[in-house]
């Protein structure tokens, strides 16, 4: 049997009592601000001052892990133990940001602690661990299939003191963000490497910088996920100095895998956050309609639906800790087993249990008068986020053959 932590527990005490305070019912509010700003990328006034309330209260980068906790007052907590703590923030899509405990920022503050040299961490990550910038990861490119990491184009030639780079990048979270001020970027640099995992190498990239440009927005399932959002970015002979280069030339794949293990289960946490939410929210839907005579709750079809919600979270709930325990025990790569298997299982029975929850809300469900459908857009992009559904099943598949073929 599983046990938090009492640190954790005195977390998700916390953490619960702000969600009431502070977050729901803030939700009208953050939407208002965010539908009347001139520029939908810009920082809100709102999660400024909720910022400040929560760094004054301890709740602040809880997700950095113990082998970090140099980094934080707060933290230092286990994968484990910090699991129910983002399931929590999940249950409204941008309250992880007031805990500075949101993707991709997380996953880069994380690589600039295990990759990152002394200058390069006093320059980003102390400004990120106060929250007062964002960051970017571009490592996705559309004309290649980018779920081979390998397969990545956009060229890093060296000149003389200076990284050249051209080509281009897309979906990138957080470009489109005022806040953001750094982007890792992944590229080749040496293409003609007899090892494919040898070819690429990450760079930082302020925004700014000439030769970086921001494309255009783009959308998924019509969703622009401001203020965040996603771009399309194109570099034309963009140019940084040699030592903005992380960890050394030949490293990028290396630093790439050590970055997503610990940003999928983030993200399987707060799916799981978000469907806790939505059947809470369901099965008082339910009660409070009637069709043929009856309330909604008493036809048998509502009634199995809402069982099968619960299973399927309760399941996940126990992938993801189980997961995240193994994590903890004996690091990301050698969990890599039941972290793919969280990854693939998750995101898609998530989105499932989101539909039924659609759908017993009626046309309501589709519309912006709840979370769901922006829930459901999140659930859905995290089946390709990280890596697609199909990449992580080979995984696990090969390595059930070697065991047990």
């Amino acid at each position: 049997m599983y046990k938090f932590s009492d640190k954790s527990i005195a977390f998700q005490e916390q953490l619960a009592k702000f969600m009431e305070r502070e977050i729901y019912s803030n939700e009208p509010a953050y939407e208002q601000q965010l539908n009347e700003a001139t520029n939908r990328f810009a920082a809100l006034p709102l999660m400024d001052e909720l910022k400040e309330k929560a760094k004054a209260e301890g709740l602040w980068n809880l997700f950095v892990p113990p082998s970090h906790g140099e980094y934080t007052d707060f933290g230092g907590l286990s994968n484990f133990d910090y699991a129910p703590l983002a399931e929590l923030m999940g249950r409204v899509s941008w309250s992880p940001e007031v805990f500075n405990c949101n993707a991709p920022d997380t996953g880069n503050m994380e690589v600039f602690m295990k990759y990152g040299s002394e200058a390069q961490k006093a320059r980003w990550l102390t400004p990120l661990l106060a929250g007062e910038i964002r960051s970017s990861y571009a490592m996705t490119e559309p004309q290649v299939a980018s779920s081979d990491a390998t397969n990545v184009e956009l060229e890093i030639r060296r000149e003389g003191d200076e990284w050249v780079l051209n080509g281009r990048k897309w979906f990138i979270t957080g470009a489109m963000y005022e806040k953001t001020q750094i982007f890792i970027v992944m590229g080749k640099s040496d293409p003609n490497n007899p090892s494919r995992h040898l070819q690429q190498s990450q760079v930082l990239v302020p925004k700014g910088t000439p030769g970086l440009n921001i494309v255009r927005p783009l959308t998924t399932l019509g969703y622009d996920d401001a203020p965040f959002g996603h771009a399309e970015l194109r570099f034309e002979n963009c140019r940084v100095p040699i030592e903005n280069i992380l960890l050394g030339e030949g490293r990028g794949f290396e630093i790439a895998q050590g970055r997503l293990g610990p940003g999928r289960m983030h993200h399987c946490m707060r799916l799981i956050g978000s469907a806790q939410r939505a059947l809470e929210i369901t099965c008082k839907r339910v009660t409070d309609r009637e069709t043929f005579g009856r309330k909604l709750s008493e036809h048998q079809s509502v009634l199995e639906d809402l069982a099968d919600c619960f299973i399927d979270i309760e399941q996940s709930r126990l992938l993801v800790l189980k997961a995240c325990h193994k994590m903890d025990k004996v690091g990301a790569r050698d969990a890599r087993d039941l972290i793919a298997a969280a990854k693939i299982s998750v995101p898609r029975t998530v989105q499932i249990v989101l539909d039924k929850c659609m759908q017993m809300h009626g046309a309501g469900g589709l519309t912006g008068d709840t979370f769901l459908a922006e829930a459901f857009n999140y659930a859905r992009w995290c089946r390709q986020a990280d890596g697609p559904d199909q990449v992580h099943q080979m995984a696990p598949g090969k390595q059930l053959v070697k065991a047990m073929g």
